[in-house]
């Protein structure tokens, strides 16, 4: 099976569009094992409220080799609990160093289902990732609206929309499935653009970060989804991860609730 078609599978057999953020901050811990053991528990009691599980790289490398045995570890457990996992590097370069980011990251032993690439060095930077994910059943989510601030230098006056034709344009060449394996990152934190960009893009799926801490909110993202509520995953890492310092239970609490907001928003 697909990513796109376990998502959206998942979506509608346990009723959520929650992906769980993962962004172990090394600091908030004592050393590396009790920060794997935080990590792996959050990720234990948060599955049966999510979609799906976003790991964001850039925690992992910070720790080194270690980082990586551990996400070697998270990827294995979110499998074995049945959660599509994707994750977030915004990898994106030309040529051949494209071709090795997409071997490293979307095939192999630390690989993810899906992986998040950054177009901003011409689209056709793009291929490489697309291919890889092909090939292995998985996706990929291109940048196409972030959820940051500064988002506005770059993205604004029509680049976005130019994105999201090309991303609509690659989706196109997957003529099975309901949901293309070419998806959009679009924050959470743009309620007013998530209709256009619903409209721009009808088979790709939306990844939406910035849901709680960013300011994001679930009331609002309804426009994001097709009838039925799929179509859409919106994510939440410190607000899942930390939503009281390392208290696990009140991690999957707060999992619980946005799954509910969510739900709600949508009728």
């Amino acid at each position: 099976m697909t990513f796109a078609a376990a998502v959206t599978e998942r979506t509608r057999h346990l009723k959520t569009r929650l992906c769980v953020g993962l962004d172990p901050r090394l600091g908030a811990y004592r050393d590396v094992d009790h920060l794997r053991g935080h990590t792996l528990d959050v990720l234990e009691v948060t599955a049966p409220l999510a979609a799906c599980v976003k790991p964001q790289l850039a925690f992992f490398e910070a720790l080194g080799l270690s980082g990586f045995a551990l996400l070697e570890e998270v990827c294995a457990a979110a499998r074995l609990l049945g959660l599509p996992v994707i994750l977030d590097g915004k990898r994106g370069d030309i040529g051949s160093t494209a071709e090795a980011y997409a071997r490293g990251w979307l095939s192999g032993a630390h690989a993810g289902d899906a992986l998040t690439v950054n177009p901003f060095l011409g689209f056709g930077t793009l291929s490489p990732f697309v291919e890889t994910a092909r090939g292995n059943g998985g996706a990929i989510f291109v940048l196409v609206k972030t959820s940051n601030p500064d988002q506005a230098d770059l993205q604004g006056q029509g680049v976005s929309e130019r994105v999201a034709v090309e991303v609509a344009r690659l989706g196109e060449q997957d003529e099975e499935g309901e949901y293309a394996g070419v998806g959009a990152v679009v924050g959470a934190t743009h309620p007013q653009d998530l209709a256009l960009f619903r409209a721009l893009m009808p088979r790709a799926l939306l990844l939406l970060p910035g849901l709680g801490a960013q300011g994001g909110t679930a009331a609002e993202l309804a426009p994001a989804f097709h009838p039925g509520g799929t179509g859409a995953l919106a994510s939440a890492s410190r607000a899942v991860g930390y939503a009281d310092g390392l208290d696990v239970a009140a991690s999957r609490e707060a999992a619980r609730r946005l799954r509910d907001e969510l739900n709600a928003a949508l009728g």
